[in-house]
């Protein structure tokens, strides 16, 4: 069914709960899962000349977080493939999700609604919106 399964990752809860699934289908389809992590380039835009050393710190945490979900697969017998990208977190996910030809995109959610999803916006909607394949939207467990 799915040969090819993108979980885009920032090393949150919600992200976890969409890397649990993600890893289920693909043991259970023989996929490949992409595990992509971006470094949302608008967080230091406005920073001076040393953005770079920030720049280097948030692209190792997200390589960090991707290699955790590499040796998760790993354990479930899944091949996977990890990248870090730096920009528009939605534009990236689906640019990259297009590239790989993605089956499927599983992604976290934080279940906000309201005032809170309009203000802080939704990577989650963004992508859905604009995705060219199906979307899985999986909410953090409660706690």
């Amino acid at each position: 069914m799915y040969d090819t399964i993108l979980v885009p990752t920032d090393g949150s809860e919600p992200a976890g709960a969409a890397v649990d699934h993600a890893i289920d289908l693909a043991a259970d389809c023989g996929a490949t899962l992409h595990a992509l992590s971006v470094v949302d380039s608008s967080a230091y835009a406005s920073l001076d000349v040393s953005s770079q050393q920030v720049l280097d710190s948030l692209e190792t945490r997200a390589a960090e977080a991707t290699d955790t979900i590499a040796e998760r697969a790993a354990d479930a017998g899944v091949e996977t493939v990890t990248e870090v990208s730096v920009g528009s977190p939605h534009e990236q996910i689906t640019d990259y999700a297009d590239a790989v030809d993605a089956d499927l995109i599983v992604m976290g959610t934080h279940g906000r609604t309201g005032l809170d999803r309009v203000l802080l916006g939704s990577v989650t909607e963004r992508v859905v919106r604009a995705a060219p394949c199906p979307v899985l939207t999986v909410r953090a467990a409660e706690s």
